[in-house]
């Protein structure tokens, strides 16, 4: 029986519907994968810069941080936590406005062709099969406040949906049914297994028999996954319910990003996309209304330009962002995935980003992240968090989104001349 060379057959896998998750698995046992586990959701958390001094940890023993006032809710998640700084972008000198963030090029780089790694990601999902009713999903209030914009790019800058009335509408109106035990929405669910069974049966028959046991192995996961499926129609499993509708969107910004933040949740249970991010703000402003906290202003005008160097405001209103990003994790880790494969946080990778480094002297020369995955999942974490520095280009945290979520033909994307086209390194698990 003739053999198949290792490339020739995985191209033949990737190229069927969903292959790319479902047979996340199988492909690991026969090639060398990519390090790190992948993951069918990438939820980006974007908000305006920071303050170095008061986002920095106060210490790190190896790369264990002792976090910072502003982020030390996130300590409550620290096994989940990679927190990633130093990073220049590639036009440092760039302040608001510049797309720089997502995108990988920013003023010097031009318009021409940007797109944002949300977008960049989303179109691969759809060419290599991953069809859901939303590719990329956008949401936040006031992304565009005081003349400012959003960081995600197609060409043109795009904007978020800022009502969550609206947002529900799109989400749950018409794209999947609202009774969570739908027998089309379970059926859609199964063609889908009994298309890769198909697919699998038909690449038997030109296999070695080590590599069709290893087939046979991965037949009788998808059987498990189909009664993991009807049992969640029955009501056994799965997490897939529309969160409560607002009547009305709040007046406060940040109370109707709460709202998106549910509605975000929701999609992703009931596999509606794939790609999600919330905006907190525009690159220019973004009003603040915690009275529960003390904390009333513009973080713009009257928490990055003012009261430093303490920035005793900005701290206030970092930690408070620091603790909706640990109520992601938290709500997504509630939720079990439908197939029986752990929660849906343990499917997915958070990336809080951000569009200037250094904001209070408007510049790009030391970005900052904190990713955070599941147990198991596409990064390398530690029980006490992770905090890495590097001097590499911002861009390359871009690719390691890129890569997590299968995408590792970066062309077209970022800077086309980037020395090191490759996600950074000892980020992704081994």
């Amino acid at each position: 029986m003739r053999s198949h060379r290792r490339r020739e057959f995985l191209k033949g896998l990737t190229a069927s519907v969903g292959a790319g998750f479902l047979l996340a698995p199988f492909l690991d046992s026969i090639a060398e994968a990519a390090p790190g586990r992948k993951a069918k959701r990438l939820l980006l958390f974007c908000t305006m810069g920071t303050a170095t001094q008061i986002w920095k940890p106060t210490s790190v023993s190896g790369e264990t941080p002792t976090f910072s006032e502003s982020t030390s809710p996130l300590a409550d998640v620290k096994q989940h936590v990679v927190l990633v700084d130093g990073l220049p972008s590639g036009n440092p000198g760039n302040n608001h406005g510049a797309p720089d963030g997502l995108t990988g090029l920013g003023f010097g780089g031009g318009p021409a062709g940007l797109i944002s790694v949300d977008q960049f990601i989303a179109d691969k999902l759809v060419a290599a099969g991953v069809k859901t009713p939303i590719a990329s999903l956008l949401l936040g209030a006031e992304s565009t406040v005081s003349g400012g914009r959003s960081p995600y790019y197609r060409a043109d800058n795009l904007p978020t949906i800022a009502s969550p009335t609206s947002a529900y509408s799109t989400l749950f109106g018409s794209a999947v049914p609202a009774n969570t035990s739908s027998d089309d929405l379970l059926r859609r669910r199964k063609s889908v297994l009994d298309h890769l069974k198909n697919e699998i049966n038909t690449l038997k028959g030109d296999l070695a028999s080590e590599q069709k046991y290893k087939l046979d192995l991965h037949l009788e996961s998808i059987r498990q996954i189909e009664t993991r499926l009807s049992n969640a129609s029955s009501g056994e499993g799965g997490g897939c319910a529309p969160p409560t509708k607002t009547a009305t969107d709040p007046a406060n910004p940040l109370q109707a990003n709460l709202a998106h933040m549910d509605l975000i949740v929701g999609a992703f249970a009931c596999d509606i996309t794939r790609v999600a991010a919330i905006q907190w703000g525009s690159d220019q402003a973004m009003n603040v209304e915690l009275p529960e906290i003390g904390l009333r202003g513009e973080e713009h005008g009257s928490m990055i330009h003012t009261g430093a160097p303490a920035h005793l405001d900005l701290i206030k209103l970092e930690k408070w962002l620091a603790q909706r990003f640990v109520d992601l994790i938290t709500k997504l880790k509630a939720i079990p995935e439908a197939d029986g494969s752990g929660t849906l946080f343990d499917n997915t990778l958070i990336a809080w980003c951000r569009d200037m480094g250094d904001s209070p002297n408007h510049n790009m020369n030391e970005m900052k992240f904190v990713l955070a995955s599941g147990d198991g999942g596409y990064l390398k974490t530690s029980p006490g968090g992770r905090y890495v520095r590097s001097s590499d280009r911002h861009e390359r945290v871009l690719l390691s989104l890129c890569d997590a979520m299968g995408v590792t033909n970066f062309a077209g994307f970022g800077d086309p001349n980037l020395p090191s086209k490759s996600p950074l390194p000892g980020l992704a698990a081994s």
